[in-house]
């Protein structure tokens, strides 16, 4: 089954009540919350995803999932733990040594919440396998971090079918997610090669009929 996790990041100023409710109705299965500091990558979206964060937990029971492109990873975690995600996701490359991302996976799960890795695109995907056994999902960057409404990178279909083979081989049980470009066009081949959760924003939050869309992207 495959779910769909909307980015909230264009979603316009002014807008965001009304659009919040319609993507709940539309029945997106989590609100992706893309947290970025101005130095893990250039644009900075920290004050404005913990409001609406803070906000879509008011008025919203659907799980949040926190996609952080920080530097300063365990500061992020303790500042969106306050609203209560579902999952959240940092980058491996964000951390110094192999240690630190142990240490971030225990404290993230000893809140009570679900853990996810990030890798970019240069990252190869085997520098995240032995991590694998311990966090609940791996998101896959089809894009590079840091803006919305890039195009997506074809030559990462190849990674998440080597993350899949992998995920099939040691016979783990986690979720494989990608993030970046994701619309109708480059959703099955994201899905054909392993991907059951697809985070997608502008194609979502642009279209006219936001469940149309959803639908389209979990058949």
């Amino acid at each position: 089954m495959v779910e769909v996790s909307t980015s909230i990041l264009s979603v316009k100023s002014g807008e965001e009540s009304k659009t919040f409710f319609a993507l709940e109705t539309a029945k997106t299965d989590y609100f992706h919350i893309d947290v970025m500091d101005g130095k893990f990558v250039e644009k900075d979206t920290y004050q404005k995803m913990f409001q609406n964060a803070s906000y879509i937990k008011r008025i919203s029971n659907l799980p949040l999932d926190v996609h952080l492109m920080v530097e300063n990873v365990k500061e992020a975690i303790d500042d969106f733990l306050a609203v209560e995600p579902n999952m959240i996701t940092f980058h491996l490359e964000a951390c110094q040594n192999k240690e630190e991302v142990y240490q971030l996976i225990q404290y993230i799960k000893d809140n009570h919440c679900r853990v996810g890795i990030a890798i970019k695109p240069n990252t190869n995907v085997e520098e995240v396998y032995e991590f694998l056994p311990y966090i609940h999902m791996c998101l896959i960057m089809t894009v590079e971090p840091g803006k919305g409404g890039q195009t997506f990178l074809t030559d990462m279909v190849q990674k998440i079918e080597t993350l899949n083979q992998y995920k099939e081989e040691q016979k783990l049980e986690i979720d494989i997610e990608v993030d970046g470009g994701i619309n109708l066009k480059t959703a099955p081949k994201v899905k054909k090669a392993g991907a059951n959760v697809l985070v997608a924003g502008t194609a979502i939050v642009m279209a006219k009929d936001f469940k149309v869309i959803i639908d389209e992207l979990k058949e």
